[in-house]
């Protein structure tokens, strides 16, 4: 099962699919037989002979096969797919960890692009001086948001297969393996992939919030606790090599947050007691962690004071703390050994966080212990021989204090409109708040905060729905109180379309005392209000809503108790399926360099806040080229992202490609920011390239909402030509598909708009009307197109909008998309609306190759080409296999819940083919 075409140096992840493509066929005799192994061998070779050489009598004879397979047997040919893909998925991943380690191994001056250590060489290449360096590094933020937006499609029972066997597979890279060893190395690989094929892959439930959350700890519990402080360290390091003049320490930077159990928007699972529980599971773990390391640390530090000399403050310390904190049961009884004496209280103190008065209440608690055991420990050990465990641990409770993770709470902008209307209705501040103009609803919160009277009725009965939203926030205070100020830092709100949407949750914040106005006038505030602008109008707009907001001196005094500095929201997936993805992406451009420039007037730092998918069509791919495509003055702002959905497994189930995906992400921060520091924000961009972009936008949006908007057949051929409704069928998240679980397609939620088409292999929310906007700009002139190659060499942020565009085009693919094309009933609107997808995805092909100067899309990114082409002979058995079920569903009066589960194995496998869900 394994097709070895590909250059020369992917010889070894050739080796490496064609061990598990032969150990999948063993598998496959042993548990189908011959007729199973020899159908999948014909599908896959006479799918891989269509790629190569289109022959309509082989294209029509397969799927005649495909029609005519047995129900049992088909079944296994879609497992047999899946699997596969898995396998190739695995053996990528392992190439990427191969190439970083054959980097490592060679002379100093071959250096990794985008490692850490080549960005700090580059730096001093270009003379950029430690001050700068040390400037950048205090004002660098990069917060990293875990989701559990319903994309990850693969069961967390077959994600810690694909960790075994990846873990197997490193080994064998071992050259010091005996013969004996690699045998059993390959055995036990054998074993992995037959229990993956003995595994189901649907979950027979939707997962609740609570196993979302549990599946996002386990990304902290195996990778993140790890890598986190080894990058800090990697950029310490560097720093060291290439400015050795300098004492360096680095800032903590990088940090990882949560929606998992805090995003309430349209999921009416999380309540405030799943918020309550999330936060208990996250100190949980990040104490357990602790009390691995430190159990560690005091069996090494077995230091006896008869042979060096610890410090009095050390010993003052030990003797204090043993009376105060520790029972005499629980001491250490060497008198000596005043480390393991002062680890042991350390621990039993960790134990007890949360449960009594003798545990630590303060991480800074913590910290301050284990910073006076490293300057004892420096009295005695040279500090150029750093004691990493240590040092790791100190960086480690920086990172998670006893939160482990900022958890963010989100919710509707309606949801706080509602509960405001009966809470100001029971007091009789407002009959009828809702249907206030927005000016006089910003007059009156701004009258309530400045009021420092509460307006909550403490006995009133109020709904289910506003009792819930008052519990929220009453929440909130309680969780500060009890993990600290950093537990829940930001309260997004979704659709923010004016001043009132924020205003309404800081009156909210006010009565659950997390805003307070003293009577002598002075202000607390400890919850930031962050607005999530989304749709194409909401990004235009946002600009002027912050401004008015920066005006009100009510609200500019709730910005100084935060250090003045205001997070924002830029949502991806609604600005794209509203505008289309060229749009979307400048529109959020234009939005962030608009509210940047006028928050310098304000002295205001803004934190934006990029609510990226996994897939293209939602803002997806690496997570370097997505830091690129930021408009590079709003680095020193701080930045964060989501990693949504499958991101979450395909860059943080293995340590070295967490590490790899980090660390690229840190390099990138560190050039663009210093050299952004180094030159004027008028030479960040040229003024031609804006005005290009301007007019492409507005072409592009004109051709896409002429088809998504005002096209009256659209979602009669999306509903029909996509598995939009069997995607829904899908056990991969807790949140309805649907806002309201409403039809309307402005409460469709954005992921599965693109994984339904992404699963028809048109990928429409990836590319569409970008060909037409671009090439209409080309054809006014030759100049036209010079300059888009200008943009595209010189331009991030064009460079990586055509690249995430040629990335899209590859994984789409038309032949296919005309079987999808096929489900739809009305032959008028199949014919015409199809007609025009196919007519936009020649001219954006053709417009693209002419701007990259290009013979074949991805030219530039070989690896990822191969990789595309690689799967595609694979994926497209399960498209034609998932088009023919589509079908035979749809006629059925009665729903066949075989059938149905073989669609959803098709889903599964496409998935796990094309890397992309929603």
């Amino acid at each position: 099962m394994a097709d070895l075409k590909a250059n020369d140096s992917s010889l070894p992840l050739r080796r490496d699919v064609k061990m598990m493509g032969n150990i999948l066929g063993e598998i496959l005799l042993y548990n189908g037989g011959q007729e199973l192994f020899e159908t999948v061998e014909k599908l896959r070779l006479k799918f891989k002979m269509l790629r190569e050489s289109f022959e309509n009598e082989i294209y029509e004879g397969v799927k005649r096969e495909i029609s005519g397979l047995d129900p049992k047997l088909r079944k296994q040919v879609i497992r047999a797919f899946s699997v596969y893909f898995h396998l190739i998925n695995i053996a990528e991943q392992n190439h990427r960890i191969r190439r970083r380690r054959e980097y490592q191994l060679k002379e100093d001056s071959n250096k990794q692009p985008g490692s850490i250590e080549n960005a700090i060489h580059s730096l001093r290449e270009h003379s950029i001086g430690a001050e700068v360096i040390k400037k950048v590094l205090d004002g660098m933020s990069l917060e990293l948001v875990i989701t559990a937006h319903p994309t990850e499609a693969t069961k967390r029972s077959i994600l810690e297969i694909q960790k075994r066997i990846a873990d197997l597979l490193k080994s064998l890279e071992n050259p010091l393996l005996s013969k004996k060893e690699r045998k059993k190395i390959e055995g036990s690989l054998f074993n992995e992939v037959a229990a993956l094929w003995q595994t189901d892959e649907l979950r027979d439930r939707k997962p609740t919030v609570i196993d979302e959350v549990r599946n996002g700890l386990y990304y902290f519990d195996h990778t993140l606790f790890n890598v986190l402080p080894e990058i800090h360290q990697e950029v310490e390091e560097s720093l060291a090599e290439q400015y050795p003049e300098e004492v360096w320490k680095v800032p903590t930077f990088l940090r990882f947050g949560s929606w998992i159990g805090g995003d309430r928007d349209g999921n009416p699972h999380v309540t405030s007691d799943v918020t309550w529980e999330t936060l208990i599971r996250q100190r949980k773990l990040v104490l357990k962690k602790y009390r691995e390391v430190l159990v560690e640390l005091m069996r090494r530090f077995s230091q006896s004071t008869s042979r060096v000399n610890v410090s009095d403050e050390l010993i003052q310390s030990v003797a204090r703390d043993e009376e105060e904190f520790l029972p005499e049961d629980k001491r250490w009884n060497v008198a000596e050994e005043q480390y393991r004496r002062k680890f042991a209280i350390i621990i039993e103190r960790v134990r007890q966080v949360g449960k009594d008065d003798t545990g630590y209440k303060q991480p800074e608690e913590l910290l301050a212990d284990l910073e006076m055991i490293r300057r004892s420990i420096y009295q005695h050990h040279p500090a150029n021989h750093e004691l990493k465990l240590l040092e790791k641990l100190i960086r480690q409770v920086k990172l998670f204090g006893f939160h482990l993770a900022t958890l963010d709470i989100r919710n509707h902008s309606g949801e706080h409109e509602a509960a405001m209307t009966e809470i100001l209705r029971k007091v009789g501040i407002a009959e009828d708040y809702k249907s206030l103009t927005e000016e006089e609803k910003q007059e009156l919160l701004q009258r309530l905060l400045a009021d420092p009277r509460p307006v909550l009725l403490l006995n009133e009965d109020y709904s289910k729905e506003t009792q819930e939203m008052v519990n929220v926030f009453q929440l909130i205070k309680k969780a500060h109180e009890e993990f600290g100020r950093q537990a829940i830092t930001v309260y997004l709100v979704s659709m923010t379309q004016s001043v009132s949407d924020l205003l309404e949750v800081l009156v909210l914040a006010k009565e659950a005392g997390i805003y307070r106005l003293h009577a002598d006038g002075t202000v607390e505030s400890y919850l930031n209000v962050g607005p999530l602008l989304e749709t194409i109008d909401d990004l235009t707009a946002g600009p002027k809503i912050i401004e008015t907001l920066f005006n009100m001196p009510v609200y500019r005094n709730h910005l100084a108790m935060l250090g003045n500095q205001q997070e924002i929201m830029l949502g991806y997936s609604d600005g794209s399926k509203d505008g289309g993805t060229l749009t979307a992406n400048w529109k959020l451009y234009k939005a962030q360099l608009e509210i940047h420039e006028m928050a310098k007037k304000y002295n205001i730092r803004l934190k934006f806040f990029h609510g990226r998918g996994g897939s293209l069509g939602r803002g997806g791919g690496p997570l370097n080229r997505s830091l690129l495509s930021q408009p590079a003055e709003t680095f020193g702002d701080g930045i964060k992202i989501t990693e949504q959905g499958e991101v979450l497994s395909s860059r943080y189930l293995l340590e070295d490609i967490a590490y790899r995906s980090l660390e690229q992400a840190t390099s990138t921060m560190l050039e663009v920011a210093a050299h952004v520091s180094t030159e004027s924000e008028q030479e960040i961009r040229d003024a031609r390239f804006v005005r290009a972009i301007e007019e492409i936008s507005a072409a592009s949006l004109s051709k896409y909402q002429a088809l998504v908007f005002k096209d009256k057949d659209f979602l009669t051929y999306f509903n029909e030509a996509t598995p939009l409704h069997e995607v829904g069928e899908l056990n991969i998240g807790s949140r309805p598909m649907a806002r309201k679980n409403s039809a309307k397609f402005e409460n469709l939620r954005a992921i599965p708009w693109v994984f339904a088409w992404t699963q028809s292999r048109q990928l429409l929310p990836g590319w569409y009307a970008a060909g037409t906007g671009l090439e209409s700009f080309a054809s006014k002139s030759e100049e036209n197109l010079a300059l888009l190659r200008e943009m595209y060499a010189k331009w991030p942020f064009f460079r990586s909008t055509i690249d995430n565009l040629q990335m899209a085009l590859m994984k789409a693919d038309i032949t296919t998309a005309r079987q999808y094309a096929a489900l739809v009933e009305d032959t008028e609107i199949r014919d015409r609306i199809f007609g025009n997808i196919e007519d936009e995805y020649n001219r954006t092909k053709e417009i693209l190759l002419a701007i990259t100067e290009d013979e074949e899309l991805l030219d530039h990114s070989p690896n990822i080409r191969d990789s595309v082409k690689r799967r595609n002979p694979y994926v497209d058995p399960l498209n034609f296999i998932q088009v023919g079920l589509i079908k035979e569903l749809r006629k059925m009066d009665e729903p066949d819940e075989e059938l149905m589960t073989q669609v959803l194995l098709t889903i599964s496998g496409i998935a796990a083919g094309l890397r992309n869900t929603g």
